[in-house]
């Protein structure tokens, strides 16, 4: 009764980043599934679309292998994943369409979820780390198909080639710059404009990123060590309350033993006046 109505808890808080990520790509994968089989393109643009869709399921497997590993029931885990591992296998397309069971399953948990905004909030790691994989992974995709669409019908370009297309996006994203593959299209251009404004943001977020991890401990163990001094000074004002508290009860004491001690004294008078 409790394990269930903790899963049901947890279902209303919302999907986890890592799973919205997962649904996003799960999106892309099939899309560039549709577009293999129903689209018309080059040799060369299938290319690219199969060396992306090949990407997304190594990180469909890698998801896939991390959460057996950290699974408590493996058995459970796999009865239950076990669509996930066949989606997930490179080269063979007409597997990829099992992927809409888990876009499914991720938009039932958003149906159910109160907020979506407030579980991201809460998990900002997660949530960023899931967002740079999905970021990087459109990027990459957009810009080498682009890239070999615009360039392919040039006459004097040197990407023409769904290799250098995507080792030109690899480059231009890390705002390398060899200078072995190149646009030379004036559409081409723009196209390595916006990547590389994409590359510098996508980097600034990682460097963000990167340095958040480093400092978050110190922040914990400053946030350790103040609670510390909030729980000793706690502590210090108990005791002091109850000192004070004890030094009240014994001036009453005393009050009463004086008044007593007058009684007495005023009935001892009292006898000695008696002739």
């Amino acid at each position: 009764m409790f394990e269930s109505k903790r899963w049901t808890l947890k279902n209303i808080d919302g999907p986890s980043p890592f799973e919205l990520a997962m649904m996003v790509l799960s999106l892309v994968s099939v899309v560039i599934v549709l577009t293999i089989t129903f689209g018309r393109l080059d040799t060369e643009t299938n290319k690219v679309l199969l060396y992306i869709d090949s990407s997304i399921c190594v990180i469909f497997l890698s998801k896939f292998f991390y959460g057996l590993f950290k699974a408590r029931n493996k058995t459970y885990y796999l009865r239950h994943h076990w669509i996930d591992f066949v989606a997930s296998i490179p080269a063979i397309e007409a597997l990829r369409f099992a992927r809409i069971f888990q876009i499914l399953r991720v938009i039932r948990l958003i149906r159910m979820s109160r907020s979506l905004l407030i579980p991201l909030l809460r998990q900002r790691k997660q949530t960023t780390l899931a967002s740079l994989l999905v970021a990087m992974v459109l990027i990459l995709a957009t810009a080498s198909v682009l890239i070999l669409l615009v360039e392919s019908a040039e006459p004097n370009a040197n990407i023409q080639t769904a290799e250098q297309a995507i080792w030109w996006a690899l480059v231009t994203i890390s705002t390398v710059g060899y200078g072995d593959f190149y646009p030379v299209s004036t559409i081409g251009h723009v196209i390595g404009g916006l990547v590389i404004i994409s590359g510098v943001s996508f980097f600034g977020v990682i460097s963000g990123y990167m340095a958040s991890v480093f400092v978050a401990p110190d922040e914990t163990e400053r946030q350790e060590e103040q609670d510390a001094k909030e729980a000793h000074k706690e502590q210090i004002n108990s005791k002091l309350e109850a000192a004070l508290e004890q030094m009240q009860q014994n001036q009453l004491q005393m009050e009463q033993n004086q008044q007593e001690m007058l009684t007495e004294i005023t009935k001892l008078r009292q006898q000695l006046d008696k002739p």
